[in-house]
This record gives structure tokens, sequence and C-alpha cells, in this order.
């Protein structure tokens, strides 16, 4: 098992466990068939660097700079990736799915503006103000997910899955959602766009 990892290397089919890269500088690192557990690339700098079909569990990306990095089929489990820009890293060609997926993680703060991420797992997270407008996010699997705050305009949702999200505010006039899957009563919010008023029915309990 390796204990340390320099730039300018490629690694595959290895575990890293508890490596501490924390406010350190890689470059042109290549990844394949990696596991990292439970190590911290808080407030590193990857440049250039390559992660293909890797897991990262219990770790710590806050802050990250990706600076150009690429990610394919790579998965964060019950890791911190707040505040993390990931315009600046490098994705595949539009409609090509599934680059990167988010279960039990925090991505809070973090930027996905613009981005063509279609399939993408956002799975029983917290991504409080998050911003995912003009992203292109069909079909994403949202479900469970807290997404307080987060920015959804112009966003493609389509046949997105929202089932047990909550605390979101997405404006059907001003995103695809069709086909979408939503649950009450956290979908009531998709109304409160429209201009219309509610009125309580008193022949109705609630």
């Amino acid at each position: 098992m390796p204990h340390a990892i320099r730039s300018d290397a490629h690694y595959t089919d290895l575990i890293f466990e508890k490596v501490e890269l924390a406010r350190t500088r890689l470059t042109a690192c290549h990844f394949s068939h990696c596991s990292f557990r439970r190590c911290s690339f808080m407030e590193s700098a990857l440049d250039n660097c390559r992660f293909l079909d890797c897991t990262f569990d219990g770790c710590d990306l806050s802050l990250a700079e990706l600076n150009g990095s690429t990610f394919s089929h790579v998965q964060l489990n019950d890791t911190k990736a707040v505040g993390i820009d990931w315009t600046r890293a490098s994705w595949p060609a539009k409609g090509i799915g599934k680059p990167i997926g988010f279960l039990e993680s925090a991505i809070s703060h973090s930027t996905f503006i613009g981005l063509s991420l279609r399939e993408i797992q956002i799975r029983d997270c917290i991504a409080a103000d998050v911003d995912f407008r003009e992203a292109d996010l069909s079909p994403a699997d949202f479900s469970g997910t807290d997404l307080t705050d987060s920015l959804f305009l112009l966003t493609d949702l389509r046949q997105a899955d929202l089932s047990r999200a909550r605390n979101y505010r997405i404006d059907p006039g001003q995103n695809k959602i069709s086909r979408a899957e939503f649950s009450l009563p956290e979908a009531i919010s998709l109304l409160y766009s429209m201009d219309i008023e509610m009125i309580k029915d008193r022949d109705r309990p609630y």
C-alpha cells in the first residue's frame, strides 16, 4: 500500500488510506481503479489530474481546486466536497453520462453552473447553496437530498428523481422538469413560483 502520492505519477488498482494531502499541489497524476479511504485533499490544488473508476470513502475534498482535472466513473461516498467549483474540471463530451456521483456526501456551496452531467447521482446528500443554473442534469438522481437555497435556472431536470428530496425551490417556468419525479408534501413548493392563490377546502380535512 503506498503511503505517499507525488506529481507526474500513474497509480493503478491501489488503495490509499489516511493519506494527508491537505493544502498541497498535485500535477498530472493519473489514478485508475483506485480507492481513497479517509484521505484529505482539503484546499489542495489538483492540476490536470485524472481519476478513472475511482472511489472516495470518508474523504475530505473541501475547497479543492480542480484546474483541468478529469473525472470518469468516480464515486464519492460519505465524503466532504464543500465549496468546490466543478466548472474548473475538464468534463467529457456532452451526452456522456455518469462521470461522477455523490452518495451521503456534503457538497454545499459548490458550483455546477452550465455543466452537462447527465445521469449524475446526488443521493442522500447535503447540497445547500449549490449552483445548478444552466446545467444539463437529465435524468439526475437527487433522491433524499437537502437542496436548501440551491439555484435552479434554465436547468434541465427532465426525468430527474427528486423523490424524498427537500427544501428545493424550482420554478417550473424557468426549468425543464417534464417527467421528473417529486414527493409530497415537498412538491407543493413547485406552486410557489406560480401566480396562483391556494384556497383551503373547508370540507376536506388536511
